[in-house]
């Protein structure tokens, strides 16, 4: 018993300090085995016994979709992106502009989940690249970071996985991204600090000179208003 409290307790610890040890989000090989249709069949059994066990009465009207809802939503929507099928085409296209200086796209809304606690992760992302010959679509940058987001998440990891995946679609080095985000699991439980929010970031190739870092920060600084 003592070793049990031992380890909740590290655990605990681990997750309020937001360690990650892995690139990649941790998944099992058997991950994609089951349907969808049978992952919400299993999650709704599942959230139906947290509820009961909580006291709550599923006979009542407000309740008894609840388990159903909560299933589709982790499997279509909040989790959605942990399945490869859902990641977004990419097509890039030559720079028949030649246009050679940095593209930055800031102010991606993003919504994401954090690992520890599965509470909501809510901010803005702001990425870049240099185009060594190929552009992507501007509204392909957002998918990225949606499609990253849509999975249990810790902040430094989805920059990463973000930072990753342009590199790879644009064949360049040189990409960055910037997260400013709110963490409910602060925000509303343990300390409960309301205004805080993180900041990670992620440099790659030239972006890790600090004449180019500090441009792109400029950039994203920039108070655009329409």
């Amino acid at each position: 018993m003592k070793i049990d409290n031992a380890l909740e307790k590290h655990f605990e610890e681990l997750g309020d300090d937001h360690v990650s040890a892995a690139e990649d989000t941790p998944l099992r090989k058997d991950a994609f085995v089951l349907s969808d249709e049978e992952k919400i069949a299993r999650i709704r059994g599942s959230v139906n016994e947290i509820m009961l066990t909580l006291g709550l009465d599923l006979e009542d009207d407000s309740l008894k979709g609840t388990p159903n809802r909560v299933a589709k939503m982790f499997v279509q929507e909040i989790f959605g992106g942990l399945n490869p099928k859902r990641r977004p085409k990419s097509s890039t296209f030559d720079n028949k502009y030649k246009y050679g200086e940095m593209l930055v796209e800031k102010n991606i809304t993003l919504y994401s989940t954090c690992e520890h606690h599965l509470l909501p992760i809510v901010g803005k992302a702001h990425v870049a690249y240099i185009s060594k010959g190929t552009v992507v679509g501007l509204s392909k940058m957002n998918r990225i970071v949606d499609f990253y987001a849509k999975r249990p998440q810790v902040q430094e990891r989805l920059n990463i996985q973000i930072v990753r995946e342009l590199q790879k679609v644009l064949g360049t080095e040189d990409v960055a991204c910037v997260i400013d985000a709110k963490h409910l699991c602060v925000n509303s439980r343990g300390i409960r600090d309301i205004e805080s929010s993180t900041v990670t970031a992620e440099y790659g190739g030239k972006f890790k000179d600090e004449a180019v870092r500090r441009e792109f920060l400029d950039y994203i600084n920039i108070d655009t208003k329409f």
